[in-house]
Parts: structure tokens; C-alpha cells; sequence
């Protein structure tokens, strides 16, 4: 089972204002009570505090959120929970530099699920914002199996039972793959079931150590190894020592072998390190790269969001955790990290080349509130690069639509702004809102000719990715209707479907 856990990022955008946006890490563990069989999953939430609306209330200030958990397989809904949550109160706002964590515990069977999570700021006018993710919920009773492998903020011994209460400790969970310098010991727990059915009544070896993600070497300071008695559940608590562990990508491991040393189970579970002072094999010295000659920390600030259509899950995570805070040479690192990791032997030349892409994305592509490596055209021109052929269409209308077979004439010169006669089935005129084509001949892992439809529904000159071929990206069934306002028939392909088909 690997990669149980996973952080995402919720950026609760306030609708029409330049204020700051509600933040919020999402994490999710499993387990299984062993006595009942019955599986269960846990969620995380973590507020920045400094992020929300706090409003008077007796006494001082209070933030509130709105969520609403929501486990489905396909169409069936499975459980659901909707409640407000409080911000701790406060005397006054000058002092919000704080989080506040949210757990939730709740059975499920197993199965694959989706996983929805929906935040509302109930002191901002803004809309919610959802989060799906895939989750997996697999415990055979009869086999050998781990639960989730979690790293915590703190470990204490309980001394009132709580939700954070497990095995006569409270655990407070770390909801984040960023682990800056700070940090100096990596806490971390799971739980072994049914290893008593695989071994009998032989102890075991449970090991948890660091390795490398890129290379899987393993990080010989920072390793621990324990011989337990073999029962239906055996919890794992403990920690590493990380003060040295240089910046970079690396996996929490945790396995379990027998007492000939045969590896029985195994999980990964990756996270960024963020430690500046110390100096990696891999690292380099980023204070005198191109890295370490960008002194603007807001301009840095956007350097590393705009790396956000190439990074991994944990660099998302280390991102999002660099900007919402200040410390410049941890950010000049990451850049100068990130980018060595993609070329090692000249990163500053792939820099300079996506710089250039940031560049003309922020020119071209950025509209009032919005920086254009935050839209759905920057980024698709952030993570694949100039397109091979754009078509820009602000009043394109069709006299004598056709949907029944392929208009005679494919020039493209035939079909700018102005009216298009097809080959005269149907009457009328269909009109588009404004679109714009794009066509990449190849993508990297992908096939040829691949293309993307973006949209202005609203005509402000925010084009919204509405629908492409490519893998991985948003596909919709029906939206030529959408974009020609309904006025296409269901099922049947008008001419801008055929220009997407084209290519042109």
C-alpha cells in the first residue's frame, strides 16, 4: 500500500477581490480496527489562520468554516458529514500567525472511492471550493496488510482521551510533505495487521529509514530497526533524527520482514526537506547559481508557483508551503534544487528556457486578479510550451449549419470572424462564444496532434480550458453544445467540432 497519504492544497479564491485567499492542507490516512475487521478512514484539515474572515464575537474574533465530507463509489453516496468549524478565538487580529486542525474518523468497507471535500469561508462572500481525490480502502482479514504510514507534528502520552487519541498517545498529525529546517526530528506511526498469520508466533523486524526518491539510496544516518512480537496488530511509533538531512526529495520507507530477513511488506511515503544550511552531494551551492541572484522574494514567490505544471505532488506541497511564508534562501534553494534535478548538468540553461515561458504567460495571458500563470492557458503553455498552430475566434457564427456531414472546404482562410455558408443542411445561423484553438503536433508520452479548446463564457477575457484529447486533461462529452449555446443538436458535431477534429 503505497502512498496512502496525500496533501493537497485548497486555494479558496475570494470572488471578485484582491484580498488574500483561505488556505487549507487536506490529508487522509486509513486503518482498520482489527477486533471488528472493519477499516476506517481518517481525514485531516489544517487552516492558516492568517488566510481567513475573522468576525467579532464575544470577547474577540473568531474565523468559521463550513465543510462537507463526501465519500461516493460511482453514484452511491456512502457517508456524508456537513458541519462548521471555529477557528480558536482571539483578542485581537493582530496575532493570526497561527494553524488550526480539523480530524474526522469515519468506517468505510473496502473499495475504491472518491473522496470529496468542500470549504466555504463563512466570513467571506466567496463560493465554496471542492477537492476530489481517489481513495483505496483495501484490508484482507486474512492477510498481512499496513495501514496508512503517517508522519506527526507531536507524540505525547494521553492523558484524556481525544480524537487524536491512539494507542495511549495523542498524535497529532503532520499534514504536509514539506518538512523545513526547523524540523529536526521526523516523526512517524502505522499500524501492522494480521502478520501473526504469516509468521505465527515469530517476532518480526519493523524498519523505517530515509532514501532518495530520484535514486532510492538509502540515507544511512537516518534509519531505525526494532524486533517486535508478532500479533493481529502491532503499532509502530518512533522517530528519526533529520537534523542533517540536506534539502531534496526523499521517501519515509517502513517495512516489515521476518526473522530470516525476507521482506514481508512495505510503504513509501514521499516528502520535500527543505534545509539550506546543510550542504547535499546533489544540491550545490544555490547562493551563487541563478537562483541565488533572485533577491525579489515576491518575484521569487512567482517563480516557484509558476513551476507548478511540471512539479510532482511533493514539490506542489513544498510550494505551496515556501510562498505562504517568508525565507528567501530556502526559496532560492528549491528553485536552484528543482531545476537540478531536471538537468544536472545545466540548470540554469533549462531555467533561463522556462523563465521565457513565464514571461510571455504573464504578458499575454494575465487579466484583472488573475496572474496568467494562474489560468488555464498559462498553464497548458507552461507544461507543454508554445502550441504549433493557435486559431482566435471572437464572433465566429455559422449561416446554413451543417451537422450531418463534413463542410466542403477546409481552408482556413475560409473560416475567420466573419459568417461561414456550409453545405446548406439546416437553416439558420449557429453562434460561438469566443474560443481559441490550440494544436500541439506531439507531446511528450502522448499522441500526435493533440488539442485544446478554450473558452471565454463570459466574455471578460478569462479563457477557460473547456475540452482536449490530450491524456490527462479535461475531457467533456458534450461541449460544443456549451460553447455553441445549446444551439448544436445533442450528439451531432457542428463546424467547430470539425476544426478541433482537423486540428485547425
Amino acid at each position: 500500500m503505497k502512498n496512502i497519504i496525500k496533501t493537497l492544497i485548497l486555494f479558496l479564491a475570494l470572488a471578485g477581490s484582491a484580498q488574500a485567499q483561505m488556505q487549507a492542507l487536506f490529508g487522509y490516512s486509513t486503518f482498520c480496527l482489527a477486533e471488528q475487521q472493519q477499516p476506517y478512514i481518517e481525514t485531516y484539515l489544517q487552516f492558516d489562520a492568517w488566510t481567513m474572515h475573522f468576525q467579532p464575537v464575544d470577547g474577540g474574533y473568531r474565523a468559521d468554516a463550513e465543510v462537507t465530507i463526501v465519500l461516493r463509489q460511482q453514484d452511491s453516496v456512502c457517508f456524508m458529514k456537513k458541519y462548521d468549524l471555529a477557528s480558536p478565538t482571539v483578542a485581537d487580529l493582530e496575532h493570526l500567525d497561527f494553524s488550526f486542525l480539523d480530524v474526522q474518523r469515519f468506517s468505510a468497507n473496502n473499495g475504491l472511492y472518491t473522496l470529496d471535500i468542500t470549504l466555504r469561508d463563512k466570513g467571506s462572500a466567496a463560493p465554496a471550493s471542492t477537492v476530489s481525490e481517489k481513495l483505496l480502502v483495501n484490508y484482507d482479514k486474512r492477510r498481512p496488510a499496513l495501514s496508512s504510514l503517517m508522519m506527526l507534528a507531536s507524540v505525547k502520552p494521553t492523558v484524556k482521551e481525544n480524537i487524536l487519541s491512539r494507542g495511549g498517545y495523542d498524535m497529532e498529525p503532520y499534514v504536509s510533505d514539506f518538512v523545513p529546517e526547523q524540523v529536526k526530528q521526523l516523526n512517524y506511526y502505522y499500524e501492522v495487521y494480521n502478520i501473526d498469520k504469516e509468521v505465527g508466533p515469530n517476532p518480526v523486524l519493523t524498519m523505517v529509514y530515509i532514501e532518495e526518491l530520484e535514486t532510492g539510496r538509502r540515507v544511512e544516518a537516518s534509519q531505525s530497526v526494532s524486533r517486535r512480537k508478532s500479533a493481529s496488530v502491532v503499532p509502530v511509533v518512533g522517530y528519526l533524527d533529520i537534523a542533517g538531512l540536506p534539502s531534496g526529495n526523499f521517501n519515509l520507507v517502513c517495512e516489515v520482514r521476518d526473522r530470516d530477513n525476507h521482506l514481508l511488506l512495505f510503504s513509501k511515503l514521499p516528502f520535500f526537506r527543505s534545509n539550506p544550511e546543510v550542504k547535499g552531494a546533489t544540491v550545490g551551492d544555490y547562493a551563487t547559481s541563478f537562483a541565488g541572484k533572485i533577491t525579489d522574494e515576491s518575484l521569487l514567490n512567482l517563480y516557484l508557483e509558476a513551476l507548478y505544471p511540471l512539479a510532482s505532488e511533493t514539490e506542489k506541497s513544498a510550494v505551496s508551503e515556501l510562498v505562504r511564508r517568508p525565507g528567501l534562501a530556502e526559496k532560492q534553494e528549491f528553485l536552484y534544487h528543482f531545476w537540478t534535478l531536471r538537468d544536472p548538468m545545466a540548470p540554469e540553461a533549462e531555467w533561463l528556457k522556462y523563465k521565457e515561458r513565464i514571461d510571455y504567460v504573464q504578458e499575454h495571458f494575465s487579466y484583472p486578479l488573475t496572474r496568467g500563470i494562474m489560468t488555464d492557458r498559462g498553464r497548458v503553455y507552461l507544461q507543454y510550451g508554445a502550441p504549433d498552430f493557435v486559431r482566435d475566434e471572437k464572433n465566429f457564427a455559422i449561416v446554413g449549419h451543417s451537422t450531418s456531414r463534413e463542410n466542403l472546404s477546409s481552408n482556413i482562410s475560409d473560416l475567420g470572424n466573419k459568417s461561414y455558408v456550409g453545405d446548406g443542411v439546416g437553416v439558420g445561423q449557429v453562434f460561438y462564444l469566443p474560443y481559441q484553438l490550440w494544436r500541439y503536433n506531439r507531446i511528450s508520452g502522448d499522441a500526435e496532434n493533440r488539442v485544446f479548446i478554450f473558452w471565454d463564457e463570459h466574455r471578460s477575457g478569462n479563457y477557460r480550458l473547456l475540452h482536449s484529447n490530450a491524456r490527462g486533461e479535461v475531457q467533456e462529452a458534450d461541449w460544443e453544445r456549451r460553447l455553441s449555446r445549446q444551439q448544436i443538436p445533442e450528439g451531432e458535431i457542428g463546424e467547430v467540432g470539425r476544426q478541433f477534429n482537423r486540428g485547425y
